[in-house]
């Protein structure tokens, strides 16, 4: 497949395969060690809503990273720069949030918390022109942009869901992570939540073609995944970078446009000015609200957010969360299931 390289494996020996290269066979899994749980409480220092806030990091209502249960609290599964964790969030009504979190990367969770939790989103600079702009912030007070540091687990995803429906992304994401990633740390876990963490970087470079061809994802997407995996340490660097230097980073990397650094690092840094472009709803919905445009293109989508330069992404965040768009005139984009060709 074109752009893969093979990445030697310290503990991993290699096999000839059909295909004529060198796969490497996973070393023999060790037990686990018991997970065990470390909490900390943090008191926000404006309202928080912790649906609107952690929503964006959901990648469908099945996503095997993210999870809400009935008890209100919302759980997260991720590979930490210390290993697998776990985060389980519950907001008290004073306000008051507690985390509990498992894993080796427990540490590592707790202490980035508050990044997470908006903690370094200002919003004060925001200035609603609009009177529909005005009305969803004011109804969404405790949204907040969530800085999760870490940028595989945001850029894989956005690359899957590139000039596809979101269904289908969405449903190739769960299956990679249920066939290749790790149960989570704790009690996700077990197989009330079957939450998992997300494959390794050197073990999205050793998924076989067909194990992409299975889960609906065409080998573009597929080498462009396995190219940023294999640099995946220079591209963590982006999430302390500026905005525009951590767009430019990964953009570097084939198949990475304006389109996937934009939705990944809107995540990864929290970046409020750093709109979408090359989307295929976004500028008639955004147009659709501003101007009763629901032809717009990019370029009118930017020029109606001008007057919101240095917050575009959070005017063009609350247009989205206030439910108006254009009247559907024409059926769905036509999914295609590559896997049954």
């Amino acid at each position: 497949m074109a752009g893969r390289r093979y990445i030697p494996h310290p503990q991993a020996p290699t096999r000839t395969t059909v295909r004529g290269g060198a796969q490497g066979i996973p070393a023999p899994a060790t037990p686990p060690l018991p997970a065990t749980e470390s909490t900390r409480t943090y008191t926000p220092r404006t309202p928080l809503h912790l649906g609107l806030t952690l929503g964006p990091l959901r990648r469908g209502p099945a996503d095997p990273t993210f999870r809400s249960t009935p008890d209100g609290a919302l759980w997260r599964a991720s590979r930490t720069p210390e290993g697998p964790a776990t985060l389980r969030v519950t907001s008290a009504p004073d306000g008051t949030v507690r985390a509990d979190s498992w894993g080796p990367g427990a540490p590592w969770f707790l202490d980035h918390l508050p990044a997470l939790l908006g903690e370094q989103d200002d919003a004060a600079p925001f200035e609603p022109r609009h009177r529909l702009v005005a009305e969803s912030a004011r109804r969404r007070a405790g949204l907040r942009l969530t800085r999760t540091g870490l940028v595989l687990e945001s850029l894989i995803p956005s690359i899957l869901e590139q000039k596809i429906t979101t269904d289908e992304a969405y449903r190739a994401w769960r299956l990679l992570l249920h066939k290749f990633g790790e149960p989570a740390p704790g009690p996700a876990g077990g197989d009330d939540l079957r939450m998992r963490i997300p494959p390794d970087p050197y073990t999205w470079t050793r998924i076989p073609s067909w194990e992409w061809h299975k889960a609906g994802v065409d080998n573009k997407r597929a080498s462009t995944i396995i190219r940023a995996a294999q640099v995946a340490r220079r591209l963590e660097e982006a999430a302390t970078m500026e905005p525009p230097a951590a767009r430019a980073r990964l953009e570097l990397v084939p198949g990475i446009g304006p389109w996937t650094s934009a939705e990944t690092i809107q995540r990864t840094n929290g970046a409020p000015d750093e709109v979408t472009t090359g989307d295929l709803h976004l500028p008639g919905i955004v147009g659709y609200a501003l101007a009763g445009n629901r032809h717009a293109t990019d370029t009118d989508m930017l020029e109606l957010l001008t007057p919101y330069t240095g917050q575009r992404h959070r005017a063009a965040r609350l247009i989205l969360l206030s439910g108006v768009s254009p009247p559907r005139r024409h059926p769905k984009m036509r999914r295609v299931n590559i896997a049954e060709w």
